[in-house]
């Protein structure tokens, strides 16, 4: 390996990873210089990256000295379309991540202040969450294309949300999730909040309805929660993507904080 060209080195670790590239630098002289090289970094870094930085609000925070200075600054979250979409290169693949706010989210009623208000908090990656004040009919849909994201990867959707301290009868009943590519679609139920038995609910009804329910909001690093929307794979077409979550069993409900939708690159897939 040694007696190869530099850029000879850097074109072969280009069908590794950037994980793979940082461990191999480690190595020699020779593929330290390889594999910091442009032409590898360069690689690495998405095929329409100069559209996604086009995109950005702060442009200017992005280190561009070099490829390998960009394909890191893209690591972190980047805010696009004026704050409404934050987007993530995974550090260890290079693979794309989105998070739609609020915002560029299809909620039903949430331009009525009667059902849903608008508003900033300190915690948030966007300016503005939608906090649900009272629905019976609760309808939440995002859009994304597959153009924008990984090539051959398999996505996972999630909501990221709170529970304020004013909820109540989010955890009553299942709402409906589904994410459809296409005609193909996948669905199931999840619980936005722990069910509360103390809240005069029947065990035999509860047992019931989780032998069909998902799953349940988990705790994020980021301090917010998300629930797992569905899954779906991101092949070499451009094809449209609808992810929704749905309740429309008339049961009153209030206290849901919404920052939005993220589309992530799934490890495993299931």
């Amino acid at each position: 390996m040694d007696s190869l060209p530099d850029d000879c080195v850097s074109k072969i670790l280009s069908y590794t990873s950037p994980h793979d590239a940082c461990r191999f630098s480690m190595v020699s002289s020779t593929l330290r210089s390889a594999a910091d090289s442009d032409l590898l970094w360069q690689s690495f870094c998405p095929s329409d990256y100069r559209r996604i930085l086009s995109r950005a609000l702060h442009p200017h925070t992005l280190d561009s000295s070099s490829y390998k200075h960009l394909f890191c600054s893209l690591c972190h979250p980047l805010l696009l379309d004026g704050g409404n979409m934050s987007f993530k290169l995974e550090k260890s693949s290079g693979k794309k991540s989105y998070i739609l706010s609020a915002r560029q989210l299809s909620i039903t009623w949430s331009s009525d202040p009667l059902y849903w208000c608008w508003r900033t908090v300190p915690e948030s990656r966007f300016k503005e969450v939608a906090e649900l004040r009272m629905v019976s009919w609760l309808e939440i849909r995002g859009e994304i294309w597959t153009r924008i994201l990984t090539a051959n990867t398999w996505y996972a959707v999630y909501l990221i949300m709170k529970i304020s301290h004013r909820e109540y009868g989010l955890d009553r009943v299942a709402c409906e999730v589904s994410v459809a590519v296409g005609e193909k679609v996948q669905s199931g139920k999840v619980y936005l909040c722990e069910k509360d038995e103390k809240k005069g609910k029947k065990g035999r009804v509860l047992k019931m309805e989780e032998e069909e329910v998902m799953g349940v909001a988990a705790k994020r690093e980021d301090g917010w929660m998300e629930i797992k929307v569905g899954e779906f794979f991101s092949g070499e077409n451009d094809e449209h993507v609808t992810m929704s979550l749905m309740e429309v069993g008339y049961q009153l409900k209030g206290g849901l904080v919404v920052e939005g939708i993220e589309v992530r690159p799934k490890h495993h897939h299931s």
